[in-house]
C-alpha cells in the first residue's frame, strides 16, 4: 500500500488506521478468535505505523489516524476480544504520540474514539476465516450480534466522524472524540471506581448520541 501510495501520489501525507473486527466476550472466546481480532485491529494498526511513520518522519510532514473506540475507554459485556484490541490502540497511539514528541519532526497522531457509528461492524463476522465461522452460532455470539447490529444501527452518521477527524487533523488534537460527552463521562467514571467508588457501566443508548 506504502508503495501504491507513492506511485500514486508521490508521498503520503494522512495516514488512516481503520480497519476493525468484533469477535466474542471475555469468557469462552476460542483463542484463534482472539488471534483473528487481534490480528486486524491491532497488529493492523502496527503495520501501518511501520510502514507509514518512517516516510513522514524523513519528509517532515504527516498525520497518522488511529482508529480505537469508546471500548478502548472501558471494557464493555461480550466484547472482550473487541475491548481488548482498542485499549491496545489508545495504548500504542499514545506511545507514538510522546514518540513523535520527541523527534521534534512536524509528525502527529490522533486516536479517534467513536462510540457507535452507523457502519456494518456488527457484520464483521463476515471476514471471519472459514474455520472460525462455526463460533458465531454460540448462543451468547447471536445475542451480541443482535444487540450490536441494533445500537450500532442507531449510531451516528459516518459523515460526522469524518467532519470530527478532519477538526482535530486540522487542530492538531491527539483525542478525536465523536461521543465526547459519553466519553469524558465514562472516564470520571472509571477515576471513581478506581478510588473505591462504583464499577463502571457504559451505557449503550446514551453511547449512540454525540
Amino acid at each position: 500500500m506504502r508503495e501504491g501510495a507513492i506511485d500514486e501520489f508521490g508521498t503520503a501525507h494522512i495516514v488512516f488506521n481503520n480497519a476493525g473486527v468484533v469477535g466474542g466476550p471475555a469468557i469462552g472466546t476460542p483463542k484463534k478468535v482472539w488471534d483473528w481480532v487481534m490480528g486486524v485491529n491491532v497488529d493492523g494498526v502496527i503495520n501501518g505505523i511501520n510502514a507509514f511513520a518512517p516516510l513522514l518522519l524523513e519528509q517532515n510532514e504527516g498525520h497518522i489516524i488511529n482508529t480505537a473506540s469508546l471500548a478502548g475507554l472501558g471494557g464493555m459485556p461480550a466484547t472482550g476480544a473487541y475491548s481488548a484490541s482498542k485499549f491496545a490502540v489508545v495504548g500504542i497511539s499514545e506511545s507514538l504520540f510522546h514518540e513523535l514528541s520527541l523527534s521534534g519532526k512536524n509528525v502527529n497522531v490522533s486516536v479517534l474514539c467513536p462510540g457507535f457509528v452507523s457502519t456494518k461492524i456488527y457484520d464483521s463476522q463476515r471476514n471471519m476465516p472459514n474455520d472460525l465461522v462455526s463460533f458465531n452460532e454460540d448462543p451468547m455470539m447471536q445475542m451480541a450480534h443482535q444487540i450490536g447490529e441494533t445500537v450500532v444501527k442507531a449510531g451516528i452518521d459516518p459523515a460526522d466522524v469524518a467532519k470530527a477527524v478532519d477538526a482535530a487533523v486540522r487542530a492538531n488534537k491527539f483525542w478525536i472524540l465523536p461521543h465526547e460527552r459519553v466519553a469524558l463521562r465514562m472516564t470520571e467514571l472509571r477515576l471513581e471506581w478506581m478510588k473505591g467508588g462504583a464499577p463502571l457501566y457504559i451505557n449503550l443508548e446514551a453511547a449512540t448520541k454525540p
